[in-house]
């Protein structure tokens, strides 16, 4: 699979509602953010996690969340980012992925990987 991202692009993260171990914590599902950095490539590790141990491989992103768009109550400095690294296929693009009503982030800052 080619890598869709490169860093400065914005992604939606989605729900995919899959059960058992994967890397993709609840509280960044639906959100945006920023890709900061193309990883590289690798096996899934949710096929990893029962033992399917070949496969194509995956392009792996960090990916930048402000802490403010995570946290409504989180009174740190505005430009504090938390960084996940996220599989391919968790990814869409900003634009294109549903966000049940929340509005899209468009400051330029935040495209950037900061905030103002």
């Amino acid at each position: 699979m080619s890598p869709r991202f490169d860093a400065g692009d914005r992604v939606s993260v989605l729900e995919l509602g899959k059960p058992g171990h994967v890397r993709t914590p609840f509280y960044v599902r639906r959100r945006e953010g920023v890709v900061l950095h193309r990883c590289g490539s690798y096996l899934n590790p949710e096929e990893l996690s029962i033992g399917k141990v070949c496969g194509p491989v995956v392009p792996l992103y960090r990916v930048g969340f402000a802490m403010t768009d995570l946290w409504d109550d989180y009174r740190g400095s505005p430009a504090d980012m938390l960084c996940l690294e996220l599989y391919d296929h968790w990814l869409a693009p900003a634009a294109a992925a549903p966000q049940d009503g929340a509005p899209a982030r468009d400051d330029e800052a935040f495209e950037h990987g900061g905030r103002p």
